[in-house]
């Protein structure tokens, strides 16, 4: 590795809700995405009109590198260059695909969440002592909507937090509304979480 890639900060990674997110858009693809780094290079110089410089601004890498990825003189990335590159391809591969997808959750369709997270509760005049939960639910229309354009405008991890809490409490534990008035729920130390467009 050369002195300018180990000066490059590493991509920030995705957490949870983020990832979990982004493999229910690659259930929608209809084609598989580019698995090799020579293929997923030369897809993401497409996007970039084959600027090598602005690939490897974005990768965190030398433009040499992502010239020998191109022409196939190294084949096989580091792991954080490895998740800079499918990370990069999966956020490009089939826009139209993943763009009709969001629109049918954040209009009519909303999403399926399954979760194993630790959930704590306070309401008016009582509390439940966290636990580990498994909870399996819809998310309305209107809530997947807040949650996939926080994705877009870039929202960390942190900041999603909240509003999936909001959405299970209102489809799970308030039963849309119908119970339990004033519940709020805390959402923290997620196991696993999968959501389905």
């Amino acid at each position: 590795m050369s002195d300018y890639e180990q000066q490059q900060p590493s991509p920030p990674r995705r957490g949870k809700v983020l990832e979990a997110l982004a493999r229910a858009e690659r259930k929608m693809f209809t084609r598989p995405a580019p698995k090799s780094a020579k293929a997923q290079v030369k897809f993401l110089l497409t996007r970039t009109k084959d600027s090598a410089k602005d690939l490897a601004d974005r990768l965190g890498v030398s433009t040499r590198t992502v010239e020998r990825y191109r022409a196939g003189k190294l084949t096989k990335p580091q792991k954080r260059l490895q998740a800079a590159l499918v990370e990069a391809t999966e956020s490009e591969w089939q826009p139209q695909v993943r763009a009709q997808a969001r629109e049918q959750a954040a209009t009519s369709g909303g999403m399926m969440v399954h979760v194993v997270a630790y959930f704590g509760f306070t309401a008016s005049g009582s509390s439940d002592d966290g636990r580990e939960r498994h909870v399996t639910t819809t998310i309305s229309p209107t809530y997947a909507a807040q949650i996939l354009q926080l994705q877009g405008d870039g929202a960390t991890e942190e900041e999603l937090h909240p509003i999936v809490a909001e959405a299970i409490t209102e489809s799970y534990f308030t039963d849309w509304g119908t119970r339990c008035h004033g519940l709020v729920a805390d959402f923290t130390h997620v196991q696993s979480i999968e959501f389905e467009f």
